[in-house]
């Protein structure tokens, strides 16, 4: 077990349940991650719309690790991506464990011990 990582992981959690005002389940933060992302402001989504959220939120993760690469944004604003590598198969463990690593890092100056907020 890596210590570190769950640690930083309990504290993201922590930090987004007070935000939130509840304990935020992988597929929230990542939904938190594509509308950070859009830009779109608090509005209300369409059933298509927000799964394309969530589809902004995981290119943004994996984006870092190589596995996509931003293209620009619409003239509606929304961000469009281009996968550049395969994602290799890995187990449904393996694949939250590899999303949990990649908010890490997504959030890690918010998460900061330094930040106040």
């Amino acid at each position: 077990m890596d210590y570190a990582f769950e640690q930083q992981w309990g504290l993201l959690v922590q930090k987004m349940e007070d935000r939130f005002g509840e304990p935020p389940d992988l597929t929230t933060m990542i939904f938190t991650v594509g509308l950070q992302e859009c830009g779109q402001g608090f509005r209300v989504f369409k059933k298509d719309e927000k799964l394309e959220v969530m589809h902004v939120g995981v290119c943004m993760l994996l984006a870092p690790m190589g596995f996509y690469r931003e293209l620009g944004t619409d003239e509606e604003g929304w961000p469009h991506f281009e996968r550049v590598n395969e994602i290799p198969a890995v187990s449904k463990q393996e694949q939250e464990l590899l999303m949990k690593r990649a908010l890490l890092e997504y959030f890690a100056a918010w998460i900061a011990p330094d930040n106040p907020d």
